[in-house]
């Protein structure tokens, strides 16, 4: 259940944001990304999963963003 609503919620963050912001938070978590990898190779990472978790962050930014395209698409 706890998952459920987890997801809900992230939903909610994202659809309050529009399509410019949800990219500027896509080019902030696409730089964690390369930060975080950069740090694993030289074995500064504490916590692997972080880029997973980032990974998923990222491609639910691109699910919206793709949303927020169609949907102002859907407008006009």
């Amino acid at each position: 259940m706890a998952k459920t609503a987890k997801a809900t919620h992230a939903k909610d963050a994202t659809e309050v944001k529009t399509v410019e912001q949800l990219r500027e938070d896509l080019a902030t978590k696409q730089q964690e990304l390369i930060d975080a990898r950069r740090g694993l190779a030289a074995g500064e990472l504490q916590n692997p999963r972080v880029i997973t978790k980032t990974r998923k962050d990222i491609a639910r930014l691109h699910t919206a963003i793709r949303a927020g395209e169609t949907a102002e698409k859907g407008n006009k």
